[in-house]
């Protein structure tokens, strides 16, 4: 390879023949409302005990598995529009991770470890001996974690808005630790539509209203004590030192607006995997699965 971050020559033929064969459909924008009835129509839906909680994933498609990995404070359906192009050449499959509520996880208990191990028991569950991954944000630290440990497994990678980890601010640690027993969900938290609007709200400018309806919909479902431990495990977590050992081709997408997952975040990725290439998309922020779902 003449590019040290390139995605690697093997993927281009398969890449290459998808993209040339749907190259219309690829440009014709999404309609929320059309991948909604869709998908509630094609996905399948259960539910995995992982012996640390009940796991819920949907699959929709068919062709080889492609893992997706939401961030904080979201779920699996936050990839649904990407997926209702990706369905007609993957095995698309989603989960969310553990949020305390009705599913038994003991928040308290849960390391990043534990959630990399929930990879393989859905895996396991569904038969699924080897698997693509696409994983978002804080998604990123679980994909990197479980390629490292079982490469043979994940193949190759693409990560959005990915992380190494994360340090908090003071006020922050304080405030994510006083979150770990809150009651209820994200969606009643104080001021939260009035932060998120300041945040992403740009973002979402080409997108029809339902879109940002949905995108506040689906990350207000996480219950507010899962985001505040998950916060204190990015705080905690520095993967730096074993990105040389996930030597997978992995493509970093990022936003070129993206207020969480900075340039100097995406550099010590680029720097430190050995087969890392990149892309940006214009005028993208943070959750491109919801703004930017055909250039995804």
């Amino acid at each position: 390879m003449n590019d040290p971050h390139s995605c690697g020559q093997d993927c281009a033929p398969a890449c290459t023949a998808v993209c040339a064969a749907d190259a219309g459909a690829w440009a014709t924008p999404i309609r929320l409302e059309e991948v909604l009835s869709r998908f509630k129509g094609e996905a399948s839906r259960g539910i995995c005990d992982t012996g640390r909680y009940r796991l819920p994933y949907f699959t929709w498609g068919a062709g080889p598995p492609l893992l997706f990995i939401h961030g904080v404070s979201d779920g699996g359906h936050s990839f649904v529009q990407p997926m209702s192009r990706l369905a007609g050449h993957f095995r698309c499959i989603a989960y969310d991770q553990p949020g305390g509520r009705s599913d038994g996880a003991r928040l308290g208990r849960y390391t990043h470890a534990d959630l990399v191990a929930d990879v393989w028991a859905l895996l396991d569950h569904l038969g699924v001996r080897q698997s693509y991954v696409l994983a978002s944000s804080f998604g990123s630290t679980i994909a990197l974690a479980a390629m490292q440990a079982r490469p043979e497994r994940l193949p190759r990678a693409i990560l959005q808005g990915g992380l190494a980890g994360r340090r908090l601010r003071w006020a922050e640690r304080l405030l994510a630790r006083l979150g770990c027993f809150l009651p209820g969900p994200m969606a009643r938290v104080p001021l939260r539509r009035l932060v998120l609007r300041a945040v992403n709200y740009t973002a979402f400018g080409q997108r029809q209203p339902d879109v940002w309806r949905y995108f506040l919909d689906c990350s207000g479902r996480a219950p507010v004590a899962a985001f505040a431990r998950q916060a204190l495990l990015l705080d905690r977590l520095d993967l730096r030192p074993l990105l040389p050992e996930v030597r997978q081709p992995v493509l970093l997408v990022c936003g070129d607006r993206d207020p969480v997952a900075t340039a100097e975040d995406e550099e010590v990725l680029l720097q430190g995997l050995p087969n890392a290439g990149r892309v940006v998309i214009e005028g993208c922020g943070h959750v491109p699965s919801y703004t930017h779902p055909e250039a995804l």
